[in-house]
């Protein structure tokens, strides 16, 4: 049965509207506008694949919103895309909002059509008008409306444009599922075979099916098979008969037909005020992807965002005034003098304000050290999303990453390991093969530090001349060694690069307020537990005396690198989290135990190091125990064997002594 006459009543659970599109359409800040705060994030289940599901009051009617992961096409290809579909599959929505960008919207119309023919009851949003008026296109819409049968609302979600049109076009949609769509009377005939052997109830139009069968959908093959029973070898008969028939011309028919379908609704729809304009997101845009301006471009965002905003301002400026003045200064002293005032047991004073306390340790760390760099990373990387520039730094670097085997889309868990490597991991999972996925949790877990822990290394290492060349020298030197060794070991294939670009735009803040708060968020309830779990495994150590002999069975180690016996403790905090084992450094610096080439060592052997707990504990949970443990043992022996190197270099040249 048709999803458009299963609606709830009024009295039941929430209605269901599902958003739908490319990616880069704007699909999220529609989603975001339609739900406010109100939003969880989880895996589909049965997949690595998240789901933001929020809700929404509309005229007094209670309604569930789905954002899915972006798709081109009903017949899927990416893992994303089949998530997609599921959703439309299982979650059998009332109303279905296909999201498109208002520039491209004849090559997108052929999606609308399919799920049009699908059956669902869908709102058509013609996205990103502002961008697209500025260009000088116009469209009549009420045109297009006419003639495919659903509502078709322009809008631009980034300026709120059109968001109460969406709300009242949910609200009032009624059972329509659009106009008929035929195609040529020989494919006509062939969907019309397959249909009317189908026998089950769908939630997809049998029409539908049929050409998703034809193309050989093995999903949806799976699907009819479980429905049709005993009536499905005549049709899996007819589907094999007509698939060899056609077999030289169906995909490319088909494909034509669609084109032809959208050419003649686009007939007098949109219209070219004079000649097409440029505009300077259009100019800037194509200067970011180019290589002669696109790399000095980066270079200056990594300097201003990630240097000087992140490192000088919120690892500096920020550390200094929470850490420093706030924390050492005032309340650190007036907390120790309460708890051991008030109370009696030595291992519990120990355990709260001792040398690795929750609040002394765990709390310093987490909110006086870590959370201003964190925070200000967020910042700039909402920045960088909500500014469009991303993509762009994808599309650019695509062919460099092709060397690691990965593509252009990988850039964005490696920007956002530079924040949080552990979220970083988890959004590997929208890469497109298990070997790109792999690689990217290799290279995240080796040479690509977090926001904290590189604040506080910029930090450390600016103060020794040349320390900062040398560390950021083996970092690059390293990244590429292994992703090109990567690229040429891991079995697999190699992944495909296709990617919307949407408009360049100076971003909202209220934007980047949104998003900095939801990580920010995430931040806290994911991550904080970490650090009083960390604190208190270090201070049971320190009490049973383990934390000693760990660190007596570390000093060889720390010895052939060139470091005291001291700097293992830098390394077992390391472990629990990275921005620990950095600030280790700093505690160590301090207290005058590390040279400028020994900091140099330690800095690049601790950035090589095992990754925290809880991005191992995320790599377990996305890759699994075999590929996790592989990545482990790796990335411990390179990071070794690359400070014994360093070390025995800096030695024989008299660098940094």
């Amino acid at each position: 049965m048709s999803p458009a006459t299963t609606h709830h009543s009024e009295a039941a659970s929430p209605r269901t509207v599902v958003l739908v599109g490319n990616p880069n359409v704007g699909k999220s800040v529609l989603f975001n506008a339609l739900t406010g705060s109100y939003v969880t994030v989880s895996n589909y289940p049965g997949t690595s694949v998240e789901v933001s599901r929020g809700s929404t009051t509309i005229d007094g009617q209670s309604w569930q919103v789905i954002d899915t992961p972006g798709m081109y096409a009903m017949h899927t290809i990416t893992e994303e895309e089949r998530v997609a579909r599921e959703i439309l599959l299982n979650e059998r929505p009332d109303v279905v909002l296909h999201v498109l960008d208002a520039r491209n919207l004849e090559r997108m119309l052929a999606m609308t059509i399919q799920l049009i023919e699908a059956g669902l009851p869908v709102v058509l949003v013609v996205n990103i008008m502002d961008e697209a008026e500025r260009m000088g296109l116009s469209f009549d819409l009420a045109v297009l409306e006419q003639r495919l049968g659903i509502p078709v609302i322009a809008a631009a979600t980034a300026r709120k444009r059109g968001i109460e049109e969406i709300r009242q076009a949910i609200s009032r949609f009624g059972s329509s599922c659009g106009m008929p769509i035929a195609y040529s009377r020989l494919l006509e005939g062939d969907i019309a075979e397959v249909a009317r052997l189908m026998q089950g109830d769908y939630v997809l139009s049998k029409r539908a099916l049929a050409l998703l069968l034809l193309q050989g959908d093995d999903e949806i093959t799976a699907l009819v098979t479980g429905v049709e029973g005993d009536g499905y070898p005549a049709l899996v008969l007819k589907v094999k008969e007509i698939a060899f028939e056609r077999r030289e011309s169906f995909h490319l028919d088909l494909s034509m037909e669609r084109k032809e379908t959208v050419r003649r609704l686009m007939n007098g729809v949109m219209r070219v005020e004079g000649q097409r304009r440029e505009t300077w997101s259009s100019r800037f845009s194509r200067l970011t992807v180019q290589p002669l301006t696109g790399i000095p471009l980066l270079l200056a965002t990594l300097y201003f965002g990630l240097y000087k905003f992140v490192g000088g301002f919120g690892a500096g400026t920020l550390v200094d005034l929470l850490e420093g003045e706030l924390f050492e200064g005032w309340f650190a002293p007036w907390i120790i003098k309460l708890v051991n005032g008030w109370i009696p047991w030595w291992w519990l004073q120990e355990l709260l304000v001792g040398e690795y306390g929750i609040i002394t340790l765990g709390l310093r760390y987490a909110v006086g050290i870590i959370l201003p760099i964190v925070a200000t990373f967020f910042i700039f990387f909402s920045l960088l999303e909500d500014g469009g520039y991303l993509p762009r730094l994808a599309l650019m670097v695509d062919r460099v990453f092709k060397w690691f085997g990965l593509s252009g889309r990988a850039v964005i868990p490696m920007v956002l390991g530079f924040g949080c490597s552990t979220m970083a991991t988890m959004v590997t999972r929208t890469l497109e093969t298990v070997r790109e996925r792999i690689i990217a949790t290799l290279l995240l877990a080796l040479a690509i530090p977090c926001s904290a822990q590189l604040g506080v290394i910029l930090a450390l290492l600016a103060k020794t001349p040349g320390a900062l060349a040398a560390w950021g020298g083996c970092m690059l030197l390293l990244l590429v060694l292994v992703g090109i060794l990567a690229g040429r070991l891991v079995p697999g294939e190699a992944p495909m690069f296709y990617m919307e670009l949407p408009p360049m735009r100076l971003p909202q803040l209220s934007n980047v307020l949104t998003k900095t708060y939801t990580r920010m968020q995430w931040y806290f309830l994911e991550i904080l537990p970490l650090f009083v779990l960390a604190s208190v495994l270090l201070w049971l150590g320190k009490i049973t005396n383990s934390l000693e002999r760990l660190i007596d069975a570390l000093s060889p180690l720390m010895h052939a690198i060139g470091l005291p016996r001291d700097a293992a403790v830098a390394f077992i905090f390391g472990f629990f989290r990275r921005d620990y084992g950095a600030a280790g450094l700093y505690d160590l610096q301090t207290a005058g135990l590390l040279d400028g080439r020994q900091l140099t060592v330690a800095a690049v052997t601790l950035t090589l190091f095992i990754p925290c707990v809880a991005q191992f504990l995320m790599m377990f949970k996305e890759r699994g125990w075999k590929v996790s443990l592989m990545i482990f043992g790796i990335v411990s022996l390179i990071a070794f064997a690359s400070g014994f190197l360093l070390n025995r270099l800096l030695l024989a040249t008299g660098l940094l002594g």
